[in-house]
């Protein structure tokens, strides 16, 4: 049974997300997913989205951002170097990491965009750069999904250890290659890794998928028809609770208007359920 505490912080986040998807849009989205997962199979869903006050100040088209400095402390993670942000609400109930894709880095506006939505409805989250300017300049090292995953260990172990976030749940945001290095890393971390969702993701690109048990969504745009059919035969191999997701008419980087927006509530949703402490672990399932 869920203590007191926790039906106080679901009711919580119950409340952020109707807040969150309280504004109806023109957006059908078609939802897949393996029986495994405990939600009920529908084909299409209506979705509806609110801009809360962090929508009210950030264009989904553009993904600008206006945030509070004082929420975001600029950190180094060891060994590596590589600078991050980590964004703090008041008393976090997990901490999600942001694996960028190739071509990218921390100040990704899509994903501060993401970041910035989780933040409003109670995670802190850590957006980082996965490789030095100097590595970044080699596309050998872009691509190399290996490498990417050590970084993304290294984050969700400093994430882990960090005095701001230490004993939270850790979830895991990847967005493209970002993704394919946040599941390899999932399949390395194991249950160090609550749960993970997936932006245009390739899943083609990482080793060991068959051993991500974790809940995982991924989420597509339906007009980025061949990442589509990576994601659902990636689908099939996933071995934990999972979902497939399609934003109709979103292409490879969600600029469509609405379609940053369906994102940010799809993961809010999927971290919410199953992004919680360890005592609340059966609960998830």
């Amino acid at each position: 049974m869920l203590s007191a505490a926790l039906r106080r912080a679901d009711m919580g986040l119950c409340r952020s997300l109707r807040t969150l998807l309280s504004y109806r849009l023109p957006l059908l989205m078609r939802i897949e997913q393996d029986q495994s997962h405990s939600a009920t199979l529908c084909d299409t869903a209506t979705v509806s989205v609110k801009p809360s006050h962090f929508l009210r100040t950030m264009t989904s088209g553009t993904a600008q951002t206006t945030i509070n400095r004082s929420e975001v402390i600029d950190i180094e993670i060891a060994l590596h170097g590589l600078p991050g942000c980590l964004r703090l609400p008041p008393n976090p109930r997990g901490v999600i990491v942001f694996a960028h894709g190739s071509g990218s880095s921390r100040n990704s506006a899509r994903n501060a965009y993401v970041a910035e939505a989780l933040r409003e409805l109670g995670f802190a989250t850590l957006v980082f750069d996965l490789l030095s300017e100097q590595e970044a300049e080699n596309r050998a090292d872009v691509f190399d999904i290996p490498l990417l995953a050590e970084r993304t260990v290294s984050a969700c172990k400093w994430a882990s250890a960090a005095n701001w976030t230490r004993g939270l749940p850790v979830g895991l945001f990847g967005a493209s290659t970002g993704a394919a290095a946040a599941l390899q890393a999932a399949a390395e971390l194991g249950d160090q890794v609550s749960a993970l969702v997936s932006r245009s993701g390739r899943p083609d690109f990482a080793a060991a998928l068959e051993e991500v048990r974790m809940p995982t969504l991924l989420i597509v745009g339906g007009s980025d028809r061949d990442i589509l059919g990576l994601n659902r035969a990636a689908l099939a191999v996933l071995a934990g609770p999972k979902k497939l997701q399609i934003v109709p008419n979103a292409t490879h980087r969600f600029s469509e208007p609405g379609t940053l927006d369906a994102v940010a509530a799809a993961a809010a949703e999927w971290f919410g359920h199953y992004c919680r402490q360890s005592e609340d672990k059966e609960e998830r399932r």
